[in-house]
């Protein structure tokens, strides 16, 4: 009986150290190819992000058409910052000051979730993860960040974020945007034009660009008095580049 307990605590034992030295040569892998997959993506757009296919896998459909930020509008660009992270130029990747307010809020109203992602934040989410809340999902979502920030410019960042967020229901990217609802490329948006794509982006599903309800029409305004405050701080200047020139504030 002593002799087939203590075969039986080995044969556990060995199992158990075979399962552990797999599950580390998994991981290690899995790690290494994450990496390189970020490393890459530096350079070459993401084939597909969870969101798209599940979009497409649930009849919802998938028109998307990814370019190069030189195809793209100044004017979008300068609209997703206004609307989704003014400080985007400056921070690492967290707004933590946002963060803590949306904390404090949710504390209060539990019923009404506020977010504060950062735009570094939502491509980390789009790109490599999906959409939810969890608190795996988050810490994740922390870690890419993190990486992207280390790894990808700013500017390479707020591209891949213009190609790949949702901007309707099967909508993604700036460019199916601009020829879904204004029938033109996405380098020829106007300001009024990038600004209601960006009213949209907190909910694509449930806000519409056109036809465009009374809380866009506000929200587009809003976005471009933003945009005209922005527009000559140098630090977004920088990250939007000068490829399509900044549509300026009329005067009369």
């Amino acid at each position: 009986m002593a002799t087939g307990t203590t075969n039986n605590k080995k044969g556990a034992r060995g199992f158990l150290n075979k399962c552990w030295k797999w599950g580390k040569r998994v991981f290690l892998w899995l790690f290494i190819f994450q990496f390189l997959y970020i490393i890459l993506l530096r350079w070459v757009n993401p084939p597909v992000t969870m969101t798209q296919l599940v979009s497409w896998v649930s009849g919802h459909g998938l028109k998307r058409d990814y370019i190069s930020s030189g195809n793209m509008s100044s004017n979008a660009k300068l609209a997703v910052i206004a609307s989704e992270d003014q400080l985007f130029p400056d921070h690492s990747g967290f707004d933590w000051k946002s963060i803590k307010k949306a904390m404090k809020y949710n504390e209060k109203k539990p019923g009404r979730i506020r977010g504060a992602s950062t735009i570094s934040q939502q491509v980390a989410k789009n790109v490599f993860l999906w959409q939810g809340r969890s608190w795996i999902r988050k810490g994740l979502e922390t870690y890419f960040t993190f990486m992207i920030e280390t790894f990808w410019s700013k500017k390479r960042i707020l591209e891949v974020y213009l190609n790949v967020i949702e901007t309707g229901d099967g909508v993604f990217g700036i460019e199916a945007a601009a020829q879904e609802y204004f029938n033109k490329p996405a380098k020829s948006l106007t300001r009024q034009e990038a600004a209601m794509i960006a009213a949209c982006l907190p909910n694509p599903k449930r806000y519409k660009v056109k036809p465009p309800s009374s809380y866009i029409n506000f929200r587009s305004r809003v976005i471009v008095q933003q945009m005209n405050n922005l527009q000559t701080d140098p630090d977004i200047q920088k990250v939007i580049g000068t490829d399509t020139p900044v549509e300026k504030k009329k005067t009369n």
